[in-house]
């Protein structure tokens, strides 16, 4: 008698095993979608404009022969790159010199200090332009100053380096911080030991330990200030840069093959800049292995001094242009009658309307904080933690990282191009909010994707190992595991997406209607219209909104660690 108890569970298995993975690859191949219409058909539609006619002919390379036979735009491309390497050349020493102090000396406040430097990141960029004219302007407090130092006027070159200066030391701060933060004590002692000076320490440790953040903070800011375009709108008068031509060529003229020509232009450094970042990033080798001692700064009264007076200036700067707009968003008519009012405030919400443009803000910011962060993570997951289709999942993994290289403005004209195109079945979503929130999604995806995989990363993969043993669904892991481990990250990348969308403007500049400007693009109107003083009471209001969102944030990742995160925590 034969008996054969088990034979029949066989195909059972087989059949729920591929019934998980096929749905895990359909998810896969859904994010790939996603990711296609919203990021690659805009792109590729930016790239047939540029070699198309006005009639829809290809004239393959005409456009970019016209536009280097006009003198106004090569001046403009001569602009962008002299002011972008300016600012790199002022800002990088500067905020070297600044995560210097806080990583290599025992100075006192060096949280208070690291918080006033993240204090831009809560505002426009363009704040800085706004305090700039309220300091060096026409009717500028510090103005004969200016001009005694030989400087006509803050409006142009000198307005847009100084800006972008402020705008973007935060960017290279944080990537510097964290390069000086990994060094081997061992190294210095051993130099300490054969009587190295400070100095050739500096030049033969430091430096080589941190030249690749040196390298990357440099590339950030370059790509940063080219493709920024608040700033040279706000101060940048009749000196013309890239991204203001962009809009002009679009906007004002309706030149759409001159301005994707451009675009492309404005493409190529961000692209060649994560091509050389991803480069050097390659060979970096480990400044910490197992073996290494973290390097620990021992007290120097003069120089812990030093540090301290080099750092209360740079945080004396920043004070007072952010001091400025809060001052001037307050004062009744400037500069003759600064008695503090909210005439500027009510000008903005009630006369400009400028309140539905905050209610719009609100609204794409938190759509773009949890649909972003729920795409961002999940699509993350099916990377690292399914297996099946790899030609599907290496297509998905470049374009998780082609929005790094691609700035706002050029991602915001792609849309223009692929969402208004008459035969697209996707037309009815341009102008809408569900659009900008989209936009700003795929804008800053990189990011949060980054940060997903890494904490994805520092999971076992035994997790998934032994659910798939037990025949659990892999949604199942990822709803009763993962998430619950990963919510640390899943707040930070809801943060990032929430911050950013409120302070966005070169991604949505084209794509807005009246019902759904933004609060963002409604402080470039303000200037516009002359209302400078209502202009820097909406950035205010902006920076204030960022500010009480970061602080919820933050109470809300200090309730969730302690529902989901006790299981850190040694019980003594």
């Amino acid at each position: 008698m034969q008996n054969f108890p088990t034979a029949p569970t066989f195909p059972l298995v087989r059949q729920k095993t591929h019934w998980i993975d096929y749905l895990a690859h359909i998810a896969l191949a859904l994010a790939a979608i996603i990711l296609i219409v919203f990021l690659a058909a805009p792109l590729l539609a930016i790239l047939q404009q540029a070699l198309e006619n006005k009639g829809g002919q290809f004239v393959w390379f005409d456009n970019f022969i016209d536009y280097a036979k006009t003198p106004a735009l090569l001046e403009s491309l001569w602009n962008s790159l002299w002011v972008s390497s300016a600012v790199t050349l002022i800002t990088v020493p500067l905020a070297f010199g600044f995560a210097y102090a806080l990583a290599r000396s025992c100075m006192p406040y060096k949280a208070l200090f690291r918080g006033i430097t993240l204090i831009p990141l809560l505002a426009p960029s363009l704040l800085s332009a706004i305090s700039l004219i309220y300091w060096f302007g026409n009717q500028g407090v510090l103005k004969g100053w200016m001009q005694g130092l030989g400087i006509e006027q803050i409006y142009g070159a000198p307005g847009i380096v100084v800006a972008e200066c402020f705008a973007v030391l935060p960017h290279a701060l944080m990537i510097l911080v964290t390069a000086l933060s990994l060094s081997d004590a061992r190294l210095y002692e051993a130099a300490d030991a054969m009587g190295t000076s400070a100095r050739r320490k500096f030049f033969t440790i430091t430096l080589p330990g941190a030249k690749y953040g040196l390298i990357s903070a440099a590339l950030v800011t370059f790509t940063l200030v080219i493709t920024d375009f608040g700033i040279p709108k706000v101060i940048g008068g009749n000196f013309n840069v890239l991204a203001t031509d962009v809009f002009k060529l679009v906007i004002g003229q309706q030149d759409f093959a001159k301005g994707a020509v451009v675009a492309i232009l404005l493409l190529a450094p961000a692209v060649l800049t994560f091509g050389v970042d991803n480069y050097v990033s390659k060979r970096q080798t480990a400044m910490l292995t197992a073996r290494a001692v973290p390097y620990s700064p021992k007290p120097a009264r003069k120089y812990d001094l030093a540090m301290t007076l080099y750092c209360s200036l740079i945080a004396v700067l920043v004070l007072a242009m952010l001091g400025m707009a809060v001052f001037a968003s307050f004062a009744s008519f400037w500069p003759y009658n600064l008695t503090p009012s909210l005439r500027h405030y009510t000008l903005g919400l009630v006369d400009a309307e400028v309140s539905v443009g905050f209610i719009n803000s609100l609204k794409m910011s938190a759509g773009t904080a949890f649909f972003g962060t729920a795409l961002v993570f999940f699509s993350a997951y099916l990377l690292e933690k399914t297996k099946g289709m790899d030609g599907l999942r290496g297509l998905v993994r470049m374009l998780a990282m082609l929005p790094m290289a691609v700035p706002g403005l050029v991602l915001g004209l792609g849309y223009i191009f692929f969402f208004n195109a008459p035969d697209n079945p996707l037309n009815g979503l341009y102008h809408t909010l569900t659009l900008l929130t989209l936009c700003t999604i795929v804008h800053f995806y990189t990011t949060g994707h980054l940060t997903a995989v890494t904490a994805l990363k520092s999971l076992d993969g035994e997790f998934e190992a032994v659910s798939a043993s037990l025949k659990v669904p892999f949604f199942k892991t990822f709803w009763r595991v993962t998430l619950p481990i990963c919510t640390p990250a899943l707040i930070d990348i809801a943060r990032y997406f929430f911050i950013n969308a409120m302070t966005t403007i070169s991604a949505v500049v084209f794509l807005y209607s009246p019902e759904t400007k933004v609060a963002s693009i409604a402080i470039l109107n303000l200037d516009e219209a002359g209302e400078m003083g209502a202009a820097a009471a909406m950035a205010v209001l902006i920076g204030l909104a960022s500010t009480l969102a970061t602080l919820l944030f933050m109470a809300l990742a200090w309730w969730v660690n302690r529902r989901t995160q006790a299981w850190r925590t040694t019980s003594r």
